[in-house]
Parts: C-alpha cells; sequence; structure tokens
C-alpha cells in the first residue's frame, strides 16, 4: 500500500474514496477512528492508501481533480 493523500479534511476524504471506487481502484483509509482519542476535533490527518500498483492512476485522478477550476 502506498499513501495517496493525508488530510484533515472528512469530505475530502469520502469524495476521494467513492471517485475512486468507481474508477476500480481500491482503497483504504488509516486513522479513520482516531478522532475517538483527539476528541473529535479533525485534528488528525487521515491517510488514504491505495495499493502500489494503482497508484499511479490515483494520484492522475487526484490531480485532475485538484486543477478543476471554481465557480466562484
Amino acid at each position: 500500500m502506498r499513501e495517496l493523500v493525508r488530510t484533515t479534511d472528512p469530505v475530502l476524504v469520502s469524495w476521494l474514496e467513492a471517485t475512486l471506487r468507481a474508477e476500480g481502484i481500491e482503497s483504504f483509509v488509516l486513522d479513520l477512528h482516531m478522532s475517538v482519542l483527539e476528541g473529535s476535533i479533525g485534528l488528525l490527518p487521515r491517510r488514504v492508501m491505495v495499493a502500489e500498483d494503482d497508484f499511479a492512476a490515483a494520484s492522475l485522478i487526484l490531480r485532475q481533480a485538484q486543477d478543476v477550476p471554481d465557480d466562484d
């Protein structure tokens, strides 16, 4: 497994899991339940992991999503 992203943004984690799943890429989130230890304040980042073989495709998906301009 290889770390794709580390973030405290639960929306990003959820979106990334769904997007990767839709593309046939299995992901695993580490540190998901650490909020119990930190008091649910969102201080500790979650790590989205993917298989080494899927890392390049998953990275491309993440980069393309970051390049989408805001409508604001």
